[in-house]
């Protein structure tokens, strides 16, 4: 690449060596004609005080042939002036020795001229004009304007001849440098020449080289689509291997509790053909089932980040706080809990029942790995997760946290454990210890929240976990008390239940009515709308989001501008719907989770019914 740039090189120097010479020849060319500038205005100068010089003279004769002193005017305005232009002459005076000797011998004639002129009038004035003449035909006063004259000549072809001798200069460089750029364009078309012809022979080889590149990308392409093919493969896999654990787990723990409702029911069932009561294990043992199934569902759709979430400003020390009593409950005596809680500690904005289960799960899986015998320390801060721990961490965005670290003192977690940690239905501990949902659960929530999780641990050493959730900026809202208490008013409303699933209806119907409320029950939205119309002392809508043709948000809608005053709550078992987005409830929305129990929606009603 040198050699072949080596042509180029050549010719570019040779264009600057031109385009330089012609600058330096400009700029030559500039101070010569400043120099016959300044040469002109130093002959002006001179003829200048020539003239001074004459007109003192010739006022002087004047004066002397015929006494009139307005003659000597020009005398004394020449004398008068003749200082400034020897200071101007003196100033344009090239530091030249021979110039300045030429100068010298003018300021010494101009003197000797100035003083017979000055003499001459002297004794004129006192009366001796024959004296005075005489001293004028002398010829001294003349003698000294020809040396004045001589010297200016003198300097006059000095100046000449500098000025010629750069002319000359300035013409020989002209010269060489139009026989150079003849030259140079000559040795850049040959230099040319030479380079489209090695550029040919280059592109050819280039072509060449690309063809080889083409054939070469198109055998890389196909090993490329071939292993993309394998690793598509061996993805699906995973992905199939990854969600038969989950299925299986699901299956296996539904099929659990499946199994413990079946076998209670089917028990109740022969009992009660036998005559007899005493079924109330069974029904306890069906309940329990179904709750556990219940909070299955929610930890998966926590894994899935589609949980419902009600978020409030937190002051988490607060809330840390105020779980002392359940933490130690949970955890037993043998465990002894630490908590170190920030000062200044910032608010966070998220769902604090959650941040609660996040804390107590992670609680009890520390006590599970310290074997019910250790030191747990639950520590809050703030902390600022900048640019570059966002690059290297998926879903992280820079900034400020809120941050709740659980540390145990426990056998700690090896690199490939920690890895699966957070997968639904993985699991190091026993059977029956364990899902495998609580960290799938936690990670959930903290990523739908929009915060991260990490785990710190060593085989030995105990394990960290450390929840960041995002800082809080706005102002703080104002949070209703949780409960109402004991002391209800009476009840005496009338509720509308509109559930599309008829065997939901019926049983959602029994369960207000043994609540003591009167009960309206439609299976469509325009049902709903009829019975609204028929029955305007609605107190409340008890709706379905998701049903055919007309959903619950838009029954909601439809209903309240009919009856302004109408309270709604609504309920599903899936909740991506129209009363949920991005995980959160809609401002001002009453929910209700599928499944609940007869005591959730007990309260639930009665702190919608009870509002202002």
């Amino acid at each position: 690449m040198r050699w072949q740039s080596l042509p180029l090189f050549i010719g570019f120097a040779v264009l600057a060596l031109i385009v330089g010479t012609r600058a330096v020849l400009v700029e030559g060319q500039r101070a010569n004609r400043e120099a016959a500038r300044q040469a002109i205005e130093y002959q002006e100068a001179l003829s200048g005080l020539l003239s001074l010089a004459q007109d003192a003279e010739t006022s002087q004769r004047g004066y002397l042939l015929t006494g009139d002193k307005s003659y000597l005017q020009p005398y004394r305005q020449a004398v008068e002036a003749i200082p400034g232009q020897l200071a101007r002459i003196d100033a344009m005076t090239a530091p030249d020795d021979e110039l300045v000797q030429q100068i010298n011998r003018i300021k010494d004639a101009l003197a000797q001229k100035q003083a017979e002129l000055v003499q001459t009038i002297a004794l004129y004035d006192h009366g001796d004009a024959a004296k005075a003449l005489e001293l004028v035909r002398s010829g001294q006063g003349k003698a000294a304007m020809d040396e004045i004259r001589a010297s200016m000549d003198t300097i006059r072809r000095i100046s000449g001849a500098a000025v010629a001798a750069r002319d000359e200069h300035t013409d020989r460089v002209e010269n060489w440098l139009r026989i150079g750029s003849f030259a140079a364009l000559l040795a850049i078309f040959l230099l040319g020449a030479y380079t489209i012809r090695l550029s040919r022979r280059r592109f050819r080889e280039v072509v060449v080289a690309q063809e080889e590149l083409m054939r070469k990308n198109i055998e890389l392409g196909n090993e490329i689509r071939t292993r993309e093919t394998a690793e598509s493969q061996i993805r699906q896999m995973q992905k199939m291997e990854a969600v038969g654990q989950l299925t299986g787990g699901i299956a296996h723990d539904f099929n659990n509790m499946l199994a413990v409702i079946m076998s209670a029911m089917n028990l109740a069932q022969r009992k009660l053909a036998r005559g007899e009561h005493d079924i109330a294990k069974f029904l306890e043992a069906a309940v329990d089932a179904a709750s556990r199934a219940a909070n299955l569902t929610a930890r998966l759709l926590a894994f899935s980040r589609q949980q419902p979430l009600a978020p409030q400003v937190v002051d988490t020390n607060r809330l840390v706080t105020g779980m002392s009593d359940l933490l130690r409950r949970a955890l037993g005596e043998t465990i002894r809990i630490e908590t170190v809680l920030a000062g200044g500690l910032w608010k966070t904005h998220a769902d604090p029942s959650q941040i609660e289960n996040a804390i107590l799960n992670l609680a009890v899986n520390a006590r599970d790995a310290m074997d019910d015998n250790g030191k747990l320390t639950i520590e809050t801060g703030n902390s600022h997760l900048d640019d570059s721990y966002a690059a290297t961490h998926a879903e992280v965005k820079a900034g400020q946290y809120v941050m709740i670290a659980v540390s145990d003192t426990g056998a700690g977690m090896p690199p490939e454990i920690m890895a699966k940690a957070f997968e639904p239905f993985f699991t190091t501990k026993p059977v029956n210890k364990g899902t495998g949902l609580g960290l799938s659960q936690v990670f959930g929530f903290v990523k739908q929240s929009g915060g991260h999780v990490k785990i710190y641990s060593e085989p030995g050493e105990g394990t960290t976990i450390k929840i960041y959730l995002p800082r809080f900026f706005g102002a703080e809202e104002a949070v209703l008390p949780a409960g109402r208490g004991e002391n209800q008013t009476e009840v005496t409303e009338t509720i509308l239940v509109v559930e599309d699933d008829a065997r939901v209806r019926a049983s959602t119907t029994d369960v207000l009515r043994e609540l003591g409320y009167t009960v309206i029950h439609a299976g469509s939205g325009q049902e709903a709308l009829q019975k609204l119309t028929e029955n305007p002392g609605v107190a409340l809508l008890f709706t379905d989001i998701v049903m055919p043709v007309m959903n619950g948000r838009k029954l909601a809608e439809e209903a309240l501008a009919r009856l302004p005053q109408l309270k709604v709550i609504f309920t599903t078992g899936f909740t991506k719907n129209a009363v949920v987005h991005n995980g959160v409830l809609d401002h001002d929305v009453h929910f209700l989770a599928k499944p609940f129990t007869i005591e959730q929606l007990a309260a639930k009603l009665r702190d919608v019914l009870d509002a202002k």
